[in-house]
């Protein structure tokens, strides 16, 4: 259970791909922000989470009706913190690059997910961020 993309965007495989050795780095756009530790603060959630979500919601809406939810654990962890963590789970040094910040990124974006609380009843299971790269890593492997 896991995610693969042809070009991978996500910063917590991203991460994992450095870890395995098929990366030589990671790149870390701005380390200016107005955050704890100057880099941006993202909402990250569990793939296993993503999937109960989906589960919950496709026979939720009536016929004709169309709903939109957000996802995420309503709680951001930081570009560092995600290093920190793939550091921590894969015992490798994880070497980042720091480039500038990418035009347009906000220093912190989080998911309000109330709706899909108040609608379906869910609610994310795994908020620990070590636990999710944890799970990651699995999968990379």
């Amino acid at each position: 259970m896991g995610e693969r993309h042809a070009t991978e965007t996500h910063l917590i495989p991203l991460a994992l791909q450095v870890a395995a050795g098929q990366r030589e780095s990671l790149t870390v756009f701005g380390r200016d922000y107005p955050t704890p530790d100057g880099t941006c603060i993202r909402d990250y959630v569990h793939v296993g989470d993503l999937a109960d979500a989906h589960l919950l919601a496709l026979p939720a809406p009536s016929a004709g009706e169309h709903r939109v939810y957000n996802l995420g654990n309503g709680t951001g962890f930081s570009v560092q913190e995600v290093v920190d963590a793939a550091r921590e789970v894969t015992g490798h040094a994880v070497p980042t690059t720091d480039g500038p910040r990418r035009s347009g990124d906000p220093a912190q974006l989080v998911a309000a997910s109330d709706r899909i609380r108040a609608d379906l009843g869910w609610a994310p299971r795994h908020t620990d961020l070590v636990g999710i790269v944890r799970d990651a890593w699995e999968v990379a492997r």
